[in-house]
């Protein structure tokens, strides 16, 4: 029998998971009046953080953010 190791990263994200990461981008698109382009790959960081670990809003804010620094 063949053992499969499975990662938590490869897991698909719950409702949940999705609604906390939409809070965080409709926050921070907001606040830095982003354009689409710049969003969707601020959603992508978003959901890469959090697939590592990071489901605290505000944490994911914070490091997400990060990379919009300069913009404003």
């Amino acid at each position: 029998m063949e053992e499969r190791f499975s990662n938590h990263r490869d897991e698909p994200l719950t409702s949940d998971d999705l609604n906390v990461c939409d809070s965080v981008l409709r926050d921070l698109t907001a606040e830095y009046d982003l354009p689409e382009r710049d969003a969707l790959r601020l959603a992508a960081i978003i959901i890469e953080l959090y697939r590592q670990g990071v489901h605290d809003r505000e944490q994911l804010k914070l490091l997400s953010g990060a990379t919009l620094e300069g913009r404003q």
